[in-house]
């Protein structure tokens, strides 16, 4: 009926299509609402850090500009927190609540880890 290989490739592709980026809105509501919220919203901005730079990474190893530079520059997990507020506090015309998270800790990581030209 239906090969192995099939199935899974479904399950992936509908697993994928499921998963959506997390708004300024909704990880507001995570940390007021949940018992554990803080904790959760910390984890998701630790998350979020990391993939854009293994993202930013993988471009500059396939010889792309990266999206930032850390250069030896301290950026550990415990900075996603204050670097996501403080992208907020200096450029908060520029966001809506409903805008993705990623977007405000992509600008955040540009404004913090500039590239040399």
């Amino acid at each position: 009926m239906f090969s192995p290989k099939l199935l899974v490739f479904a399950a992936l592709a509908f697993a994928a299509a499921g998963a959506q980026a997390m708004s300024i809105r909704e990880l507001r509501t995570l940390e007021s609402n949940e018992k554990d919220g803080k904790n959760y919203a910390n984890y998701y901005l630790v998350g979020v850090m990391e993939g854009l730079r293994e993202a930013s990474d993988a471009d500059q190893r396939a010889g792309l500009k990266p999206h930032f530079c850390v250069n030896g520059r301290k950026l550990e997990p415990a900075m996603a927190r204050s670097l996501f507020q403080t992208e907020l506090t200096r450029n908060a015309d520029n966001y809506e609540a409903d805008m993705p998270v990623q977007l405000v800790l992509a600008a955040a990581l540009r404004n913090s880890y500039r590239c040399s030209p």
